[in-house]
């Protein structure tokens, strides 16, 4: 029996919890135990601690509510924690956190109270700390909040002299306030729209389900409207093509939600868009005939050649024959770039193998770039639904690009791979890569990157044209690139079935 109390007190004093007990039979609860963690903890001996009350510890420090607590659950004979100021012998401050268990005896009375303790000042000083950052944050944003307020006049000048319209609206899509380009671009008056729902403006132009939709998505997640387009007859203007972008903007220390719609009149930009697109379609239509009788001409020059002609009007008679070639290209490029802006480009869609497109493509540049060693990796086994021809222009154009913009390297990587119900096809040069401005427009129409516009001829349409390309098959096209690091041109299409033969 004694070595099985040997053990326990061993086990009591290898704990690192302050242990005591205390003799609930004789007056004040005296304590008769502590283990070393609890002289540790108080900095008081064994032997300074053996028959005092545990209430020794909070010496001057007796309003605490927790005392009272503790006094309670004694005299109720039950379990209780509290978390209490207590202090060392040195007189030094810790936060304990007590728990306290009544002890009873076969007759079912209480003999004594156990009470284990731990030292939480750590825990007690961060949360002190967070509560005083909370304060000092609090703090911040009620200055910022003041100087926000103190401006807004100031910026409300500022939007009233934009020229843009601009709204204004509440959580509820009321109008809060209109600039006063607003009101003279669309003839009305603050009476016609402060105060009135946004959908309800005019002649309901602005109620439209879609942009209803893309409007309420905008408060819950704070996702933007960008360049949302809106034809209407309006009230007073006529017929016009507005370009709508709406915002969320929240004001600090008011906590309210507002929506920031700024709407831009584009129908004389779209209208000379037209006109553009017009001139292109005629002008190439225009070229391509005339085109067409020289290449006839030039190829029949060639089949025609005297056998005693000299080298160099064989070599002139190919040189006309490769611009000729070009000029045709470019033209054709020219049409394409007309039909898909007026949504008339044909796409004639049949199941083809993608490896073999790949192959016949790389080859076929592989002999007019004999300077160039273009790698090629990847074999999918897989059959594609769309137009080989349009697809094998794709191609082509990404793998010339990376000739063409790679002077200082002869070597040019094409990847084909399956990536989930996709074929992922990626061409990789190292030559001047391009900067994040120009990889967000690089898809553009006649958007050409500013470092190559004098070094590079050509009219930024090629990647244009394989963009809606591989959109039109419901594929995705992109760049990774970095300047100086060469580009990395990726496009997926989806598969319509795997090669039986692979």
């Amino acid at each position: 029996m004694d070595n099985n109390i040997n053990i326990y007190l061993q086990a009591l004093n290898s704990a690192n919890s302050g242990i005591i007990i205390t003799d609930n039979t004789q007056p004040d609860n005296p304590i008769i135990y502590c283990n070393k963690a609890f002289e540790t903890i108080t900095g008081y001996s064994h032997n300074e601690i053996i028959g005092h009350n545990c209430r020794f510890l909070q010496q001057q420090d007796r309003n605490q509510a927790e005392r009272q607590i503790i006094k309670e659950c004694i005299i109720q004979e039950k379990e209780c924690r509290v978390e209490m100021r207590n202090y060392r012998k040195n007189g030094t401050l810790f936060w304990n956190e007590l728990y306290i268990s009544p002890v009873r005896n076969s007759n079912d009375e209480v003999t004594h109270f156990i009470g284990v303790q731990n030292d939480i000042t750590d825990r007690k000083s961060a949360e002190t700390e967070l509560r005083e950052e909370k304060f000092s944050v609090e703090k911040k944003i009620k200055e910022r909040t003041r100087e926000l307020l103190d401006n807004e006049a100031f910026l409300s000048s500022i939007i009233q002299t934009v020229r843009e319209s601009l709204l204004v609206l509440d959580n509820d899509y009321k109008v809060l306030s209109a600039n006063t380009h607003f009101l003279n671009s669309f003839k009305v008056t603050n009476q016609d729209t402060v105060g009135k729902l946004l959908f309800e403006l005019g002649n309901h132009q602005w109620d439209i389900p879609s942009l209803k939709d893309l409007l309420t998505k905008i408060l819950p997640t704070s996702n933007p409207v960008i360049d949302y387009e809106v034809e209407h007859v309006f009230p007073f203007i006529g017929k016009k093509i507005m370009l709508l972008n709406a915002y969320r903007i929240e004001f600090e220390g008011q906590y309210k939600d507002r929506i920031l719609i700024a709407i831009e009149d584009i129908t004389e930009k779209k209208e000379i868009d037209r006109r553009k697109d017009d001139f292109l379609s005629i002008a190439s239509h225009e070229l391509k005939t005339p085109l067409t009788t020289i290449k006839g001409l030039v190829q029949l020059l060639q089949r025609m050649v005297p056998k005693d002609s000299n080298e160099r009007y064989i070599s002139m008679l190919e040189k006309v024959s490769i611009h000729v070639d070009r000029l045709n290209e470019l033209i054709t490029s020219l049409l394409d770039t007309s039909k898909i802006q007026s949504g008339n480009i044909e796409i004639h869609k049949e199941p083809f193998e993608i490896d073999k497109i790949l192959k016949d493509t790389i080859e076929t540049i592989t002999v007019s770039q004999p300077n160039h060693h273009i790698n090629f990796e990847g074999i999918t086994g897989t059959i594609i639904m769309g137009d080989d021809l349009q697809i094998s222009q794709v191609i082509n154009n990404l793998i010339s690009n990376a000739v063409k913009y790679s002077p200082n390297s002869q070597n040019i990587e094409v990847y084909a791979n399956k990536v989930g119900n996709f074929v992922k096809i990626s061409v990789k040069d190292f030559g001047i890569g391009i900067s994040s401005q120009d990889k967000a427009k690089i898809f553009n129409r006649f958007y050409r990157a500013g470092n190559i516009q004098k070094k590079f001829p050509g009219l930024g349409i090629g990647l244009y044209i394989s963009h809606e390309i591989i959109a039109n098959h419901n594929g995705t096209l992109w760049v990774e690139s970095e300047p100086g690091e060469g580009s990395t041109f990726s496009f997926t299409l989806p598969i319509m079935k795997t090669n039986d033969n692979e």
